[in-house]
């Protein structure tokens, strides 16, 4: 009996009283640690791409200098047609051309949202027994959202990107960048929007905010495009529209490149939100599942959720295993389908 009692106090564990101050003090070691991480990987991948930026463009450099004079030419053409009105082509180039880019995208997906057809496209849906079809009243509700988001925020945004770019030099000049020049600062812009999306959108997460602000968005547990930008005001200005503004303001990049990186970064956002697993698309399934479960998946590249560890969940999942590029007809639900549900 007595070696029993014995044996049973071996197995007692008691519980280590720490330091408030040095469990502070680890808190921040470890906060401080993942953002070292954060910037040496990424600025080892801006160095990579700078050093071997000569054999990862060689066949594109070679297409843009077979025709480096005819997308010249055309610029020529526009801007002379636009001299002395400069403030205008910027207006046309970096507002209505993404917008256009944007509404043209999310017309044909709200169509497909709202008929439930074509089945072609509807049978790669991630999320297969939602939106199927979507509720128009929740519809015309996010659209009108988004409406009013874009006149009265993201335009006078662009306004002010444009004083701010006007007043260090001439964004509409008439000189292209050189391919190579473009093609970096569009990987700047990418990476910049990664930094400042993922810690502005985990914060929208944080309780005090959330149900005043980000919970807005997550009405939608099942995403489709045009929720893309439907948001807060708040979080409008902060998670959707500085972190993509901000990049070619910065480089005072030329308005082709500014027009491209907007409209790039409309047309990403609307298919991380389209609720569609396309063919030859960029895979949606990394942000459908931060709908799906909130606390999952907080940035667009996924580079700062595997350093702060928040997909830890999401690659558990077969939302996971069919997070790659489709190269197939057949659809990701049927090739890596969900686990049967457990029956109670």
């Amino acid at each position: 009996m007595k070696g029993e009692v014995t044996q049973m106090n071996s197995k007692v564990q008691v519980p280590v009283q720490r330091n408030p101050s040095s469990q502070r003090q680890e808190a921040q070691g470890g906060l401080l640690d993942s953002v070292m991480k954060a910037v040496i990987i990424i600025g080892s991948g801006l160095f990579v791409l700078a050093a071997f930026g000569n054999s990862l463009t060689w066949h594109l450099q070679r297409f843009w200098g077979a025709s480096g004079d005819f997308w010249q030419n055309q610029w020529t053409k526009v801007h002379r047609r636009w001299e002395g009105h400069e403030t205008a082509l910027f207006y046309a180039g970096a507002m209505f051309v993404p917008f256009a880019a944007f509404w043209g995208s999310n017309l044909l997906l709200m169509l497909v949202d709202y008929t439930g057809m074509p089945n072609f496209i509807t049978r790669y849906r991630i999320q297969v027994d939602k939106n199927n079809p979507v509720d128009p009243v929740k519809l015309r509700h996010a659209v009108k959202t988004v409406v009013l988001n874009q006149l009265f925020i993201s335009a006078p945004m662009v306004v002010v990107c444009w004083a701010v770019m006007f007043s260090r030099g001439n964004p509409c000049g008439p000189e292209l960048p050189t391919f190579h020049r473009g093609l970096l600062e569009m990987a700047f812009c990418a990476v910049l929007e990664e930094l400042l999306f993922y810690y502005s959108h985990r914060l929208f997460h944080h309780p005090a905010l959330y149900k005043h602000f980000h919970k807005q968005h997550h009405e939608w547990t099942a995403p489709i495009g045009v929720v893309s930008l439907y948001a807060h005001p708040l979080e409008h200005v902060l998670s959707n529209m500085l972190p993509a503004l901000i990049g070619p303001v910065i480089l005072g990049s030329h308005l082709v490149t500014t027009t491209l990186w907007y409209a790039l970064a409309l047309v990403s956002t609307t298919i991380s939100h389209c609720g569609y697993h396309l063919p030859f698309l960029p895979s949606p399934e990394f942000h459908d599942y931060h709908h799906l479960k909130f606390n999952q998946n907080f940035g667009v590249l996924g580079v700062l959720d595997r350093l702060h560890g928040t997909d830890a969940n999401f690659k558990k999942t077969k939302a996971f295993e069919r997070h790659t590029l489709l190269l197939s007809l057949t659809p990701l639900t049927e090739s890596i389908p969900d686990p049967p549900k457990k029956v109670q």
